[in-house]
């Protein structure tokens, strides 16, 4: 595994800026274009390289996230670098396009498009004026028409669960967030708060205020276990699932500026394994979505599509629990 050191050598920054900048500290003064390097560096150092040939043909990579977004969510840098690297194997050029320069992406000579993020209705319909052939990554619009790769939250939900109640928990807290799409069209329903409630309600264990709903964001998650540690004092829930590995690191500040031990006091389990999570204190236990995989199969599928096959495939890729010391 690589260090922080490692990281540091390579950004030409500090060891302390490193784990300055992996911790999310909010104290910590550096530009976005130095974070967006030492983020970037840690995900090459986790990727696995492979040998790069010259581009052949090309495609377009459309992210619902803006650059600056993709800062805030590593999951989506990571499945972008996925992509791009996969590209590179397979000779393909790949340009990367944010959803609201879709003109622009029609002067490109672009075999197919890549979508990542979570499109309504009305976008999915634009991207297919650009072309028909296009492969969305962590969101299905349409399974009858447009390929996917995704992941089974309400599956990696009860796993998740499962394991802190074969861990004797009992009393078990949810901090998530909620996402709408970029034209404020609706809001997305999120399968992990929906999957968290209906099985712990299964099982008489299910209690509303333990529940705590706001951004997938290192900030909402400090501040929504800061409301949960001042709603239930000394009866807080022995145990937090968080909906993403951000909002678990916003917990564990949280936590530890309360003096509240972790693992001892409270166990914090979050999900995705973002490259930082490791290099958190204490080491996040998470639930690893496979995210470079995700990207590397879009780039596969697409492909597909475009050598001639007709009938939507819906990928869904497996998950796989990384115990460390956030959780016994």
């Amino acid at each position: 595994m690589a260090t922080i050191k490692d990281i540091a050598e390579k950004a030409g920054v500090s060891i302390a800026t490193v784990s300055r900048v992996l911790n999310y500290d909010p104290s910590l003064s550096v530009t976005d274009e130095t974070r967006k390097k030492i983020f970037e560096i840690a995900e090459e150092l986790s990727y696995k390289k492979r040998s790069v040939r010259p581009p052949t043909s090309k495609i377009a990579i459309i992210h619902w996230y803006t650059e600056k977004e993709e800062l805030e969510d590593l999951y989506y840098m990571s499945i972008r670098f996925g992509i791009e690297q996969r590209c590179q194997q397979l000779d393909i050029q790949v340009v990367n396009y944010f959803y609201n320069n879709l003109d622009e992406v029609r002067q490109e000579n672009i075999q197919g498009i890549i979508a990542v993020g979570k499109f309504s209705v009305n976008e999915v319909v634009k991207l297919s004026e650009v072309t028909e052939y296009i492969t969305f990554v962590d969101y299905s619009p349409d399974d009858n028409t447009y390929d996917s790769v995704v992941i089974d939250f309400e599956e990696a939900t009860k796993k998740i669960i499962n394991y802190l109640l074969e861990k004797g928990h009992q009393s078990i807290g949810y901090i998530g967030g909620r996402e709408k799409f970029k034209d404020d069209s609706s809001e997305i329903e999120d399968l992990r708060d929906k999957t968290f409630r209906a099985y712990l309600q299964e099982r008489n264990l299910f209690n509303e205020s333990f529940m705590y709903i706001g951004k997938f964001t290192v900030d909402d998650g400090y501040r929504m276990m800061k409301q949960a540690i001042h709603d239930h004092g000394d009866n807080l829930p022995t145990a937090f699932f968080a909906g993403n590995d951000l909002i678990a690191i916003g917990c564990l500040r949280a936590l530890h500026e309360e003096n509240i031990t972790v693992p001892e006091r409270v166990n914090i389990i979050g999900i995705n394994d973002i490259s930082v999570s490791k290099y958190i204190y204490p080491p996040l236990t998470t639930l690893k979505v496979y995210t470079e995989l995700m990207g590397e199969t879009a780039v596969d599928t697409l492909m597909e599509r475009i050598a001639g096959r007709t009938v939507a495939k819906k990928i869904i890729i497996a998950t796989e629990l990384i115990k460390r010391n956030s959780s016994f």
